[in-house]
């Protein structure tokens, strides 16, 4: 068996602390969860962007169902979304973000976060 380590940094929501891979190149960002068959449960991915635009998200190759959350230049979760596994239609919010924070299906819901809600990258100096 390959095992494969990441780095991961810490993220809070709500005094909720989430702990993300990060995806900041076009080749990370394209790839993200593919061909993953588990995702620990405070464990998902963070796709941060140059510049705040609309950009599509889709599950290709994608096995676990996941929720996603879009995050603007704020810090300010601006919709959170469901993700059906091998699904390839693309997905995005009517506003525009920076950052997209992936986690396993119901994760925010279970942990009662919700549209409107900030993020603390504790990693980032702009952070809030």
């Amino acid at each position: 068996m390959l095992l494969i380590f990441f780095q991961l940094e810490k993220v809070e929501i709500n005094n909720k602390v989430l702990y993300v891979e990060i995806a900041d190149s076009p080749f990370e960002r394209e790839r993200g969860l593919m061909f993953r068959t588990f995702l620990p449960d405070s464990i998902g991915m963070l796709f941060i962007f140059d510049s705040a635009g609309i950009y599509p998200f889709w599950m290709k190759n994608t096995y676990i169902p996941l929720s996603i959350a879009f995050i603007d230049e704020d810090f300010k979760i601006i919709d959170i979304l469901d993700l059906e596994p091998l699904d390839e239609r693309p997905v995005f919010p009517i506003k525009k973000f920076k950052y997209a924070i992936e986690v396993n299906k119901n994760w925010f819901k279970r942990k009662n976060i919700k549209v409107g809600d900030r993020v603390n990258f504790k990693f980032l100096r702009t952070s809030r």
